[in-house]
């Protein structure tokens, strides 16, 4: 059977130290040696093995040494070693080491005292501390205070014990007596721990006879008293108006430690609006004056917690929270600004938008590590902002265009889909918007943003200047045409057609060299660089434009971008420009752009040639140019707004409906009790608390308290561990918290028989800890017994728990051993639906490197119904739009996206295609950072699939 440890020592076991070796070691002279001796002596014990043949030895030869390691060492020893033997009774070896204790307990060294009385806490055998009680007592007068603090200790040790009670009946006497006189601050937090664990009543007491002391008592004292506070509370409330007023004196000491448990103990047992706001105040000091980043993060953890269940006070404190902003961290500045955009209210949104726009012109002066990424963060708390309060756009938005040429592509993208939007929400903001952009679009370097900012040139130049302008800009950045010479000779030879392709530049230039015999002299040499043919164009040498070096690397996407860009701005032409000359004009030019771009792409210049769907899109702009028709022009002018517009307001539903979702919702049954403060007696009672109860009342009557679990979620968590023909039948409920799993199992002996030494044996597979063995018990015929068993979770992973029931009965000598069914811990406790944004969702796609491929195996024959199905299965969330799945096609392809309690992504896709006979083919790929997540989604899609057939 495993015995429980508290001390994990690795140990070869390869080569074991034999017990010869160190029985010899033992039996020698030397200290040192005895000390090598015994180490390996208590890392064999540890690891299991049994070494009952040194006993004797140590005894004799290790117990009289005056050395202090050596005696440590020894208590180690008999701390681990079994003192019992099989029937339960002490061994009678013992008694030889209760002499040693007591010599020990009355020794001149201090040390070899305190670690004594330290060793008798750890001990339960009563057999063998009776005798050393009159030694432990007189040790609480001590003058030293390391032994009148572990003195204590072992008190109260003593007295949990079950016959603790007789053994030391005047024990909370003497104690309180010793918290009356003490003046060593550990000593004292140990006698009113003492009081608190043992004597509740009495420690209550001693607290409210010295509630003007307590601010001036020390920090280990304090952090007592709150935990007092906090079990006396919640098991009387009418006892929290008194106890609550500690706590708030509590809020100015010294100690940062107490303050946060002082703020987080106001939260946990009160409700009212001045406890809340005490507690957000102190949580915000603290994440101004503490300079570890982990305290920042905890503490602003600690405020999103409020910000859920408080939000209104909490919108007061949206400026000092965003102070922390100042740490360089770029975790705490994520987290920060995620509480922040909570908070934004009409009141405050004209600071929060300042706040963030000194940040962004931060970003630009300094040169911080991840300085892009910050300020894309920051970039999307603007956006945000924006949306929901659309009069702020105009403030931030001339200023986040200076980053449209940003070198952190993803911060420009972020910016330029925020113009994109806002000009469409803002119309009184497009004039000025367009004009910022064409005068900055040279500026931008991305071939995804200068997309982006094409469509919006197309999209919203409406007036006659504005088309003009929009055209003359995209020209500048494209160059001069053509983009290449071609050969004019087709027979040349293989020489002309390179001296055709290159252009040499010769630059002379002057320079000092070192002549032989070691003297100066200045030289004239040509240098000639070889140019490409993509660049021969005269002038477009130093500065060539944005436009055209990306189409020169061979990104024709954007050449095909640039072609239906200039056909908008000549079709919008047509309608604001009176003149048909200058419109055939414009349109020849743009005509002789895209015949250029063609060319380009099927030259053999390039390593790639044109693509096929960019080739296609280029010439039916030609086309529509050449011929235009009103039907065409519909929908170049006016469907591809439109479709822009409905994209919006799907994006702006959807968060909506999960602003809704993540709200409360809340029910009260008609004849839930309600308790109305204003008829009861306020006298004596404080303004906190009857706060309180203004807040408990309004929780009562919108339904905010809630059960627990009805009895039918608590019946679907049961599991039967045994079968009813087995003489001990088990049961287990199963509660699932973020990182620990409960299992209360109840147990009944069916026979007639009583079962001694029952013992629920457990063992775990995958990242699953059981925390601690659960100890013997004897049951009586056909009674039960509850038994709880802790089990710690370390990352997202499907596990399981199995194990077995042994006991004995009187009749068999042997155990009896009943197997007990497997325990399945679901992945889908520990993940929940969340959503990032489609940018975000790629480049965590392209950066995982773990992938699960799982084929479509279903009879469910539509492509929606399959989805949903997956979608319920495994908790997650589609990120495609649903207007993105409507309409019958016979495809489908979606994203899903899940995050872990321990904060691992969880990324899905689903591609499937409806055959021609009507089944379903395809792929379900799942991504994440770890392997496990990736194998247990994959095992619960497949296992679901075939549920769901």
């Amino acid at each position: 059977m495993k015995k429980s440890c508290s001390l994990l020592v690795h140990f070869d076991k390869a080569t074991p130290a034999l017990a010869n070796e160190i029985k010899e070691a033992l039996e020698g002279n030397y200290d040192s040696l005895k000390i090598d001796a015994m180490k390996k002596a208590i890392m064999l014990l540890l690891n299991g093995e049994n070494l009952p043949q040194l006993f004797i030895t140590i005894i004799r030869y290790v117990l009289p040494s005056e050395d202090h390691t050596i005696q440590k060492l020894l208590l180690l020893y008999l701390e681990i070693i079994d003192k019992r033997d099989s029937s339960g009774k002490v061994l009678p070896e013992m008694i030889l080491i209760c002499q040693n204790l007591r010599n020990n307990l009355q020794h001149p060294n201090e040390y070899i005292r305190g670690v004594t009385l330290r060793f008798l806490c750890r001990l339960n055998e009563t057999e063998i501390i009776e005798p050393l009680i009159p030694s432990v007592l007189s040790n609480l007068e001590h003058r030293h205070p390391f032994i009148r603090r572990n003195a204590i200790l072992a008190v109260m040790s003593i007295y949990k014990l079950p016959q603790g009670e007789q053994l030391l009946v005047d024990a909370p006497e003497m104690i309180e007596k010793v918290l009356a006189s003490e003046q060593d601050a550990s000593a004292k937090r140990n006698a009113f721990l003492m009081l608190f664990t043992c004597v509740q009543d009495r420690a209550v007491n001693y607290l409210l006879t010295h509630v003007d002391d307590i601010p001036e008592w020390g920090e280990l004292l304090q952090m007592v008293v709150l935990e007092l506070i906090r079990k006396v509370c919640r098991t009387n409330k009418g006892e929290k108006g008194k106890h609550i007023k500690i706590i708030i004196s509590l809020l100015n000491a010294s100690s940062t430690a107490v303050i946060y448990e002082c703020a987080s103990t106001l939260v946990s047992l009160s409700s009212a609006p001045t406890a809340i706001r005490a507690a957000a105040n102190t949580y915000c000091q603290l994440l101004q004056s503490q300079s570890d980043n982990n305290v920042k993060l905890i503490v602003l953890d600690r405020l999103n917690e409020l910000k859920s269940s408080h939000r209104d006070i909490m919108v007061e404190m949206i400026m000092d929270v965003l102070r922390a902003l100042s740490s360089p961290n770029l975790d705490i500045r994520r987290k920060t600004i995620d509480i922040a955009l909570e908070l934004i209210t009409p009141r405050n949104i004209d600071e929060v938008v300042l706040t963030l726009k000194k940040e962004v012109v931060k970003t630009q002066s300094t040169e911080l590590e991840r300085n892009g990424e910050y300020r894309q963060m920051l970039v999307q708390a603007i956006h945000s902002c924006a949306i929901k309060f659309p009069e702020v756009a105009s403030t931030v938005v001339h200023l986040l265009m200076d980053f449209l040429g940003d070198n952190n592509v993803a911060s420009a993208m972020d910016v330029i889909v925020f113009v994109r939007e806002i000009i469409e929400t803002n119309p009184k903001l497009r004039v000025s918007i367009i004009t910022r952009l064409l005068d900055t679009f040279y500026q931008i370097r991305a071939a995804r943003v200068c997309s982006c900012a094409l469509w919006i040139t197309g999209e919203y130049c409406l007036s006659l200047s504005e088309v003009e302008s929009g055209i003359s800009t995209i020209k500048q950045c494209l160059g001069d045409l053509p983009f290449y010479t071609a050969p004019e000779d087709a027979e040349s030879t293989d020489s002309s057609k390179k001296q055709q392709s290159v252009n040499f530049i010769t630059v002379s230039s002057r320079r000092p060299a070192i002549l032989a015999d070691g003297t100066y002299a200045t030289q004239s040499a040509a240098s000639e660089t070889a140019m490409s043919a993509l660049n021969l164009v005269p002038g477009t040498l130093a500065s060539p434009g944005n436009l055209r070096s990306l189409i020169l690397t061979g990104d024709f996407f954007l050449g095909a971008v640039v072609s239906c860009t200039l056909t908008k701005l000549i079709l919008r032409l047509e309608e604001v420009q009176p003149s048909k000359v200058e419109v055939n004009k414009a349109a020849a030019s743009v005509l002789l752009i895209m015949v250029s771009i063609l060319q380009l792409g099927q030259s053999s210049f390039l390593p790639h040639p044109i693509d096929n769907d960019s080739y296609d899109r280029i010439v039916l702009c030609v086309r529509l140019l050449c011929n235009t028709g009103d039907e065409a022009r519909k929908i170049w002018l006016q469907s591809c707004r439109q479709s822009f517009v409905k994209m919006i307001a799907d994006k702006q539903f959807r968060e909506t409906e999960e602003i809704k979702a993540k709200a409360q919702t809340s029910h009260a049954q008609p004849d839930d009790l309600i308790d109305f403060y204003h008829l009861k007696s306020r006298k004596g009672m404080s303004q906190l608390e009857l706060e309180d109860e203004v807040q408990d009342d309004l929780k009562r009557a919108t339904g905010e308290f809630t059960k627990d679990a009805d009895d039918a979620n608590k019946l679907n968590r049961i599991l039967q561990l045994t079968g009813f023909s087995d003489p001990v039948y088990a049961e287990a409920y199963v509660t699932v918290h973020h990182y620990d799993i409960v299992l209360d199992v109840t147990v009944i002996n069916r026979t007639k028989e009583t079962l001694q030494n029952l013992c629920l044996e457990l063992a775990t597979m995958g990242d699953l800890k059981l925390v601690e063995r659960p100890q013997n018990y004897t049951l009586a015929p056909e009674s039960s017994r509850q038994i709880r068993a802790n089990i710690k979770v370390s990352s997202t992973e499907t596990g399981v728990i199995f194990g077995n029931i042994v006991y004995e009965t009187s009749n068999v000598h042997e155990r009896t051993v009943v197997v007990l069914n497997d325990i399945h811990i679901d992945i889908m406790d520990y993940i929940s639906p969340a959503t990032c944004a489609d940018v975000a969702f790629r480049n965590m796609w392209a950066e995982f490197e773990w992938e699960n491929k799982v084929a479509v195996n279903s009879i469910i024959q539509d492509e929606k119904e399959f989805l949903n199905h997956i979608i319920k299965s495994t908790n997650m969330k589609c990120l495609t739009a649903p207007s993105a799945l409507d309409g019958e096609c016979g495809f489908l392809a979606a994203n899903l996206y899940a995050k872990s309690v321990f904060g691992e992504d969880a990324l899905v896709n689903i591609s499937i295609e409806k055959q021609a006979d009507g089944k379903l083919s395809g792929f379900i790929r799942i991504r994440s950072k770890t392997q496990g997540i990736a194998l247990s989604l994959g095992d619960k899609i497949t296992l679901k699939q075939k549920a769901g057939s």
